[in-house]
């Protein structure tokens, strides 16, 4: 038995070396997949880390989590008339094993902002589940809408009702509920949120910026005439 530890250090250290190798060569492609999806948009590409999203973004709390924070793969451009930013994400966060040592745990995810050129309210969406079901047996609910199928299919948080029933009618409700499940947010400014808790591949990029394009295009005319129209734009990063 002795004789076969040295030989199970070195499967073990050969494991980790085809480990380390595959992940560069994931992230070789995934960066070129990108640059060649943001140059077929002649959007702007810049493959290397960005420390400055949490700063540029302050209002979303998913670029505030852990340490270590980052975006990198980040793009720039328009979906339609609005400039838009694309990106991945990492954070990591820290746990203890059960003999005391500290752990470090990586995550990343991708996500897209959206310009809307408007002063919005702030509201979140995302998916309902088993958790926020239990929250409600606590009495801690979210906005209920006339669409049943919304209601149970989504939850939403706004500070002001008003506000989720007017953006959130049923034309967008129906456009949410046959579209894909991303989590998204407005800020208490002009900027929207879309992402999910993983990895975008190319074309998830694609339907997130539509996605937000296509709730703000649903915001009604006579709500629009109300908020205010941003003066400027922040420079590039």
């Amino acid at each position: 038995m002795t004789a076969l530890i040295p030989f199970l250090f070195i499967a073990i250290f050969a494991l980790v070396v085809v480990a380390i190798v595959f992940g560069h060569m994931g992230a070789k492609k995934r960066r070129e997949e990108l640059a060649a999806w943001a140059r077929s948009r002649d959007w702007h590409y810049a493959e290397g880390e960005v420390s400055s999203l949490e700063d540029r973004f302050p209002s979303f709390g998913q670029l505030r989590q852990g340490d270590n924070r980052y975006g990198f793969n980040v793009m720039r451009g328009r979906v339609g008339h609005r400039r838009a930013h694309a990106f991945d994400y990492h954070y990591q966060t820290y746990s203890t094993d059960s003999k005391g040592r500290r752990q470090t745990h990586h995550h990343e995810f991708s996500a897209v902002v959206v310009d809307s050129g408007l002063e919005l309210t702030n509201l979140a969406l995302r998916p309902e589940g088993i958790f926020d079901k239990m929250k409600g047996l606590f009495g801690v609910d979210d906005i209920d809408f006339e669409s049943v199928e919304f209601s149970k299919a989504f939850w939403v948080t706004s500070p002001e009702k008003r506000w989720a029933y007017d953006v959130l009618h049923q034309e967008t409700m129906e456009y949410i509920l046959d579209g894909p499940r991303f989590h998204l947010e407005f800020e208490d400014g002009p900027y929207v949120i879309a992402l999910l808790a993983r990895k975008f591949k190319a074309p998830d990029f694609d339907d997130a910026l539509a996605f937000v394009d296509g709730i703000l295009d649903r915001i009604p005319k006579d709500i629009r005439k109300e908020l205010h129209n941003r003066a400027d734009y922040p420079p590039p990063l």
